[in-house]
């Protein structure tokens, strides 16, 4: 299935399939996988970053908290599905190890400290980058963001406004409270995705 993906990627790659949206990718769920299309270059540094990481925690037999990358190249990756983490009132959340301590697998805290440490890891408890697996536990779906790779490269792209920050307001056409795509601090665009604001 993942050779047919791959050279088939753009006939899966559809609306219907759609599951997510980040600021550098796009994300489809096709059969027990996703496909994560490259917005910008960033998105494929990310990509290649959880396939380096993902290889790295097999090697420490760490690799059951994070979903298996299969493929990277410059145009998509290719993940196992997990169940995303819902939404709290239409926004993603802090992970509190104390209040959702039912999600918390073997090792969580001592992978996030080596994520750190070793690794430079950022914005390892936005429950955006969570999904649950089969018993239920967090497992990481979006772990390819370094400190450096953010700093040097998102920051300034979404400072000028060519990546989008994520604001959340009230959406101008649905006037649902939620999280909205902004390109730098002149757009006033307040669509939300489903309203048609990529």
């Amino acid at each position: 299935m993942i050779r047919e993906i791959i050279s088939n990627w753009n006939r899966y790659c559809k609306e219907e399939n759609f599951i997510g949206i980040g600021s550098t990718r796009k994300v489809y769920k096709v059969s027990d996988y996703v496909v994560k299309v490259n917005l910008h270059p960033i998105g494929y540094t990310q990509s290649k970053n959880e396939l380096d990481l993902y290889n790295a925690m097999m090697e420490q037999g760490l690799y059951d908290l994070f979903a298996r990358t299969y493929y990277v190249d410059e145009y998509i990756s290719i993940q196992r599905y997990y169940e995303p983490l819902e939404m709290k009132y239409n926004q993603s959340f802090e992970i509190d190890l104390s209040r959702e301590e039912k999600l918390i697998p073997n090792l969580y805290e001592e992978v996030l400290t080596l994520l750190d440490q070793e690794f430079n890891s950022f914005d390892l408890k936005d429950s955006s980058n969570y999904g649950l697996n089969n018993e239920g536990k967090l497992i990481l779906i979006d772990y390819g963001m370094n400190k450096k790779l953010y700093e040097e490269q998102w920051v300034p792209s979404a400072e000028n406004g060519i990546l989008p920050q994520i604001d959340y307001d009230f959406c101008t056409v649905c006037e649902s409270k939620k999280e909205l795509r902004m390109y730098g601090e002149n757009d006033r665009d307040k669509r939300c995705y489903s309203c048609g604001k990529e």
